[in-house]
């Protein structure tokens, strides 16, 4: 999992859909969902962990601009 549509499909696959037309609280918003699905062992450690490393850098991408 390397880009920001990985984590999206990864979402998908539970049935989970953000969409706020902005990319910087979607990945906010994505974050909490993906420990969601770790706290409740959805996903494994290593699936988590790359999610959150993508989607914080998207955040400190958006940061930046």
């Amino acid at each position: 999992m390397n880009e920001f549509y990985d984590v999206l499909q990864l979402l998908k696959k539970f049935g989970v859909i953000i969409y706020t037309g902005n990319k910087r609280q979607d990945s906010i918003v994505m974050e909490s969902e993906v420990k969601e699905l770790y706290d409740h062992q959805f996903i494994d450690k290593q699936t988590y962990l790359q999610a959150l490393l993508v989607l914080r850098r998207e955040i400190n991408k958006n940061d930046v601009r």
